[in-house]
């Protein structure tokens, strides 16, 4: 009993911890799951690859959770690997758990008895369940999971939009990492009218200029330098720190990230250049 899939890490546009409602676009940079289930195991035991002393909770309970839905006791093994850096803002929790959610229904051959928003939810349970998540982060794994942008109520697990957008991305990582279960989710809700208003921009279609203010207003309530974001400006069609941080993401033409490129490959850490994903989660 075998299955195996992949799922796309994603980019901010709203970051959710104000105001409940967020925005987030897939890029193409993804995590791989394989997943092998045995009627007589007991447990679930997961690894990640190149990080021996990781937490495997997460994937370990989407196993567990897929397993109790539609299998019959099984037990057995999760293994995952990223091309994405964990706990940098690129969502590589949310697509660990929709890869890991995807390759367990292989395994137990119910692929198509759940939609890919339940699939998306059921990852979006075993973080809570484990804590690793200040919101439930339904818009990040919803972008994971179907691709291009989406908008969400995380309060209800609800999509309110869902957009295919193709854009070139810039990423900057510094070597630093941040983790969204410690993020100061008090300060960042003081400045909920600012999210409000980035609510109405987005849901009006117009994400680069909301990722840009969600970028100004949630380095200021996480603690994070903005110059990384006025070095992107005004080249950038839009630049925004990632999740809870630290990455940075900047939307644009090719020529101009190029130009962000070269300032931004002068600081400490990892730039580099993508696309927006389309596809969302799939087979691997």
């Amino acid at each position: 009993m075998r299955g195996s899939a992949r799922a796309p890490g994603a980019g901010t546009v709203l970051n959710a911890l104000a105001n409940h409602r967020g925005s987030a676009f897939a890029i193409d940079a993804h995590t791989t799951a394989e997943v092998e289930l045995e009627a007589e195991a007991e447990g679930v035991r997961g690894t990640i690859e190149g990080a021996p002393d990781a937490d495997t909770r997460l994937i370990e309970r989407c196993v567990e959770r897929v397993v109790d839905a539609h299998g019959d006791g099984e037990g057995g093994r999760v293994r995952t690997e990223s091309e994405l850096p964990m706990a940098a803002g690129l969502k590589s929790s949310s697509a660990a758990a929709n890869a890991t959610v995807l390759a367990t229904l292989e395994a137990l051959d119910a692929t198509n008895a759940v939609d890919r928003l339940d699939a998306c939810r059921t990852g979006v349970e075993a973080a809570r369940d484990v804590g690793v998540t200040a919101t439930g982060a339904f818009d990040d794994a919803s972008a994971s999971m179907l691709g291009g942008v989406t908008v969400t109520d995380n309060d209800a697990d609800e999509l309110l939009a869902h957009e295919s957008v193709e854009w070139n991305v810039l990423v900057w990582t510094p070597p630093e990492r941040a983790y969204s279960a410690d993020a100061d989710v008090e300060r960042c809700r003081r400045i909920a009218p600012v999210a409000d208003f980035i609510a109405e921009t987005v849901l009006a279609g117009r994400y680069a200029e909301a990722m840009t203010i969600n970028g100004f207003a949630f380095c200021a309530a996480l603690g994070f330098s903005a110059e990384p974001l006025v070095e992107a400006l005004p080249e950038a069609a839009g630049v925004s720190l990632s999740g809870t941080g630290p990455s940075v993401t900047a939307i644009g033409t090719g020529d101009a990230l190029a130009d962000i490129e070269a300032r931004w490959a002068e600081r400490e850490g990892m730039t580099w250049v993508t696309t927006t994903d389309t596809a969302g989660a799939r087979p691997a």
